[in-house]
């Protein structure tokens, strides 16, 4: 997102998989969207990356910086930690050779600006051949730091950084954007357990915050629904005894209460999908550390979003927004429609503006295809030209790879494209 014309939103690439799995491909075209006239234009100019996905791009004073990425094509990938910069004046490309090392190869990582105008790069996905037909994942989980040499202009170097605090632990698939404070914020993503011919991922929920000027990480601890106040020697309407806090606590206090929704697929799979809830105390109502006693004012137990990966993260006047995302469920992967919003001065709760509709779920089914079509022109050259770009499907001729039998689509694919 840059501010200049009314606010334009540009995007670089990506990835495309038919619904059916027969067709898939990466993109290498560069679109502006102007927010002002709210119509989209394809910005045409050579020496830019190739085509692939999984990679991030920041803008940064009057450039957009883009970095690593991966392609794939039928027989083969490749991951990517190159890096160019578009000049949004001259509208011209140019691959940048900074100094120093700088990450190995990866994509799907956190790529942010900040204050101080460093660029910070954390984490990632990548995966390398093992033997014959057997690839092994790696998450990474360490940090960069991308800095403009003063008086050099163009000229860029690499630094390695150590943060200390509460880090996340190592996942794929994380959502990122940037808190009123300029810290990093991260939620969620997943962590795969891979084995030779099996992936299982766990999918998460926490919230992080990175502060660039102390080099630390936080957890993200929301502090609970605001609570009324009350003087304790006056005891709680009701109890003219004024039971103690200890003593409510004792008397018919629950466990933290989940919320179940159920999808069900044609073939009659149900998926369920929890959602956790504050535990109740015995009154009915959230328990509070607070030392005073209270009750919620909403009245309501507060939900949190699922576990999940690849969220969509905004913050707008100092409210971060979460919408949607996805997770597995054995064979399946369910995608959310879900919203919700969270106070990041506050950090109380989150509120649900949408709730998630079971009913809006469209299974797609998989087709199996034994047909491997041409590769592409090549990883490193990243599939299409740009004349290809307005060729059509058949033209770029890649097939998706088809699961094995008994395992679950995505399972052939890095998590780097969430």
């Amino acid at each position: 997102m840059v501010p200049q014309g009314g606010g334009q939103l540009w995007i670089f690439g990506g990835e495309f998989a038919s619904p059916d799995g027969e067709h898939f491909y990466h993109y290498r075209d560069l679109w502006v969207l102007h927010l002002a006239t709210r119509t989209w234009e394809q910005v045409r100019s050579p020496g830019g990356p190739s085509g692939r996905s999984g990679h991030r791009m920041v803008a940064w004073k009057r450039q957009l910086i883009l970095f690593g990425g991966f392609h794939e094509s039928t027989r083969d990938y490749i991951y990517y930690n190159d890096l160019y910069a578009f000049n949004l004046d001259t509208f011209t490309w140019s691959r940048l050779s900074p100094s120093g090392t700088g990450p190995t190869p990866r994509s799907g990582c956190q790529m942010t600006v900040t204050a101080q105008g460093s660029i910070v790069i954390y984490g990632g996905y990548s995966k390398q051949r093992v033997r014959k037909d057997v690839d092994r994942g790696t998450q990474h989980s360490d940090m960069f730091l991308l800095k403009a040499e003063e008086g050099r202009e163009g000229r860029w170097a690499w630094t390695r950084v150590n943060p200390s605090g509460a880090k996340p632990t190592p996942r794929s698939g994380f959502s990122v954007a940037v808190a009123p404070n300029h810290q990093t914020l991260l939620f969620g993503g997943v962590c795969d357990d891979e084995e030779d011919e099996s992936l299982e991922g766990h999918f998460l929920s926490d919230l992080h915050f990175y502060d660039p000027v102390r080099n630390r990480w936080f957890a993200g601890q929301l502090k609970g629904p605001k609570v009324e106040k009350r003087r304790r020697r006056r005891g709680k309407k009701g109890e003219p005894g004024g039971a103690s806090k200890q003593e409510l606590k004792g008397t018919g206090a629950q466990e933290p209460l989940q919320v179940v929704r159920e999808l069900v697929a044609e073939d009659g799979t149900v998926v369920t999908i929890q959602q956790g809830l504050a535990a109740l105390g015995p009154a009915g109502q959230p328990e509070s550390d607070d030392s005073d006693d209270g009750t919620n004012e909403a009245g309501v137990p507060a939900v949190e979003p699922s576990p999940r990966s690849s969220a969509m993260l905004a913050v707008k006047h100092g409210r971060l927004y979460l919408y949607g995302g996805m997770f597995e469920a054995g064979d399946r992967q369910v995608t959310l429609s879900d919203l919700y919003c969270l106070d990041l001065h506050k950090m109380e709760e989150w509120t649900v503006l949408v709730e998630m509709d079971p009913e809006s779920q469209e299974w797609l089914e998989e087709t199996d295809s034994e047909e491997d079509s041409d590769e592409v022109k090549g990883a490193e050259g990243g599939g299409e030209s740009e004349e290809d770009e307005d060729s059509g499907e058949e033209a770029r001729g890649e097939q998706r790879p088809s699961a094995a039998p008994g395992e679950p689509f995505a399972d052939s694919l890095p998590r780097t494209e969430q």
